[in-house]
């Protein structure tokens, strides 16, 4: 049976995320189990008098070619992608995993060369084509978010659907005191960190890149940051996932990573020189995503959040740094997740998951529902 608030998302991609027009080309790529998403962008798009292209993604396929890479093969691959991504004018990305651990068994120097390899077909995308992505409401993250398929399609489809327009204007002025900012300070229970963010830029998320969406990001200064930040939430990448995640800098570099996996996390870091420097800084405001799932592209967003990101800086917000890791990794501040503060050039702006300064008062959850 067709789900009329599939059709709604649809048009909503279409029309506000990558605002396709007539005879754009859109790269469509998707697992298989986001068939039915699929369907309605290919028949909006026809409508809209553009072009739809389809890419089928196989988890458990890739499984088995990633443990086998080799540099040549991904180089090959990666040549494929640039083009495809050359060849078009926007990009919709519609993940529905079942199992987000499908990869977790291929070695660390596979993901690395991977990384390197795809990195150029990526952030080609990424920083030259409009491009959203999101997740379709699958038994698997169903279940990672604690409830049952249909209830957290209820979820996922009103969560995604939100008033991005109202949110964007809302978050207008955060932009504006971030770009103002010189030092900003977190504090929160196992966290004590301060960095710069002096002249990068910072950049507005309502529904363009990601569905959901909900965050203002920029970057720190690359050899600012001091201090320790702990993290409250699961930390998933690679199809691992941290736990109890405490990271430590020094004059920018990552000097000290500790979670329940500590060995294979710093496996991770010593991916390359910039995977032990921070590219990205943000605030979570999205009110309809209130707890954890595992799964960053709700985490990231939740209301009361901020997310620190080793690896890649967005050229978006660059600060230079330059990794094929980009992870983040999500602290939340309300009163039952331990409260906490931030500062910026030593005001309290934000203080336990509510902004304090009159001007910001509309990113409130109560403002934004």
């Amino acid at each position: 049976m067709r789900d009329e608030r599939l059709n709604k998302l649809a048009k909503l991609l279409l029309t506000h995320s990558i605002k396709l027009k007539a005879g754009e080309r859109v790269l469509i790529r998707g697992h298989y189990n986001a068939k039915p998403l699929m369907k309605e962008l290919i028949d909006e798009t026809y409508k809209l008098g553009a072009y739809p292209y389809i890419d089928i993604m196989d988890d458990e396929l890739n499984r088995h070619l990633a443990m086998g890479y080799e540099r040549e093969q991904l180089e090959t691959l990666a040549s494929w992608m640039l083009k495809k991504y050359e060849d078009t004018d926007a990009v919709i990305i519609a993940y529905g995993e079942e199992n987000d651990a499908e990869l977790s068994e291929v070695p660390a120097e596979k993901h690395r060369i991977r990384g390197e390899a795809m990195k150029q077909s990526t952030f080609f995308y990424v920083n030259n084509r409009r491009w959203v992505l999101l997740n379709y409401p699958t038994m698997g993250l169903a279940q990672k978010a604690g409830m049952s398929l249909s209830r957290f399609e209820d979820f996922l489809l009103e969560v995604s659907t939100a008033d991005y327009e109202k949110m964007d204007r809302a978050m207008q002025p955060l932009k504006q005191l971030m770009e103002r900012t010189d030092r900003v300070r977190l504090v929160s229970p196992g966290t004590d960190l301060s960095f710069s963010i002096k002249g990068i830029p910072a950049v507005v998320c309502a529904g363009t890149n990601n569905i959901p969406d909900g965050e203002v990001f920029t970057a720190p200064i690359k050899d600012s940051v001091n201090g320790t930040i702990t993290f409250n939430t699961p930390c998933p990448y690679q199809g691992m996932t941290f736990r109890n995640v405490s990271l430590t800098f020094k004059e920018g570099k990552l000097i000290e990573a500790k979670s329940d996996q500590t060995e294979k996390m710093n496996e991770i870091f010593d991916t390359d020189a910039g995977a032990r420097y921070i590219g990205e800084f943000a605030i979570g405001v999205n009110p309809f995503i209130t707890e954890p799932m595992g799964d960053i592209l709700f985490d990231e967003k939740i209301c009361g959040s901020l997310h620190f990101t080793p690896g890649e800086a967005y050229e978006e917000a660059d600060n230079g740094n330059r990794s094929s890791v980009h992870w983040d990794m999500v602290l939340i501040q309300r009163p039952e997740y331990g409260g906490g503060e931030i500062y910026f050039d030593d005001v309290c702006i934000r203080k336990d998951g509510l902004f304090t300064l009159p001007e910001l008062e509309g990113l409130n959850p109560d403002q934004l529902i």
